[in-house]
């Protein structure tokens, strides 16, 4: 009888500590650490939009106008994206807001749009614009030079559009948008080519480095790519999928 005793007291045990390793799992898992800050790969990249003189009509020109190859292939680059009905997205460098009503329309009122960017200005611009436009599903969001400011696992898609040669600290940055992203989510990045011999001068001097390099350092930060979209009409930009380790 004993011996009995003893072998139901060792099953109960196991038991138990079958439940408590499934609840373990089933609860949030803490946040990895943050790499360090670092030093900043391009001093001064952001000054521009910092300056409290800023002019966001002059950037609305600039960033808007049919000139600039994203504004005049943006609805061949939002539907590229993907985004689905009710999904929460983040438009990381949302500037001044050129893809606010087609990503809002596009996670329908169900959905969530976080407009982020380290501009007070354009932030400012973007929370008004929504407000006017009837956008309810958008929220703003001031980041910092190295984090996004977004909520661990909070967001279905990054989309990063001509602003990932603006990440002072790329590999911190990366970080805080892996954090954000819940497993298995989407980050699309255009970025510009810079090809020595074959970019403008002005973008040599502007992007710190080409295709390979930032796609490596977004490797490197959790993700792996899942292809580049092409037949989009950029011929200065490329297009990345990323979809976010599970681990």
């Amino acid at each position: 009888m004993k011996a009995l005793r003893v072998h139901h007291l060792l099953l109960v045990l196991l038991a138990l500590s079958a439940c408590r390793s499934t609840d373990d799992r089933a609860q949030p898992q803490p946040a990895t650490a943050l790499p360090e800050r670092g030093v900043s790969v391009k001093p001064g990249i952001n000054q521009d939009f910092l300056a409290e003189d800023l002019k966001v009509q002059q950037f609305i020109d600039r960033f808007e106008g049919e000139s600039r190859e994203i504004a005049k292939n943006h609805q061949a680059i939002q539907a590229a994206v993907g985004i689905q009905p009710g999904q929460h997205v983040a438009d990381i460098g949302a500037g001044t807001g050129l893809f606010l009503a087609s990503f809002s329309n596009a996670v329908g009122p169900q959905g969530k749009l976080y407009a982020v960017d380290i501009s007070p200005k354009f932030v400012d611009h973007l929370r008004e614009r929504a407000k006017n436009e009837g956008l309810a599903q958008v929220e703003t969001v001031l980041c910092s030079d190295d984090d996004c400011k977004l909520a661990p696992a909070s967001v279905d898609l990054a989309f990063i559009c001509d602003t990932y040669h603006h990440f002072e600290y790329p590999a911190r940055t990366m970080a805080t948008i892996a954090r954000a992203l819940r497993p298995g989510g989407t980050l699309c990045v255009v970025d510009f080519h810079r090809i020595p011999g074959v970019s403008r001068e002005w973008l040599l001097g502007h992007v710190r480095a080409g295709q390979e390099v930032f796609r490596a350092e977004i490797e490197a930060a959790g993700f792996e790519l899942v292809e580049e979209v092409t037949g989009l009409g950029l011929q200065e930009n490329y297009f990345l999928r990323f979809r976010r380790k599970a681990s």
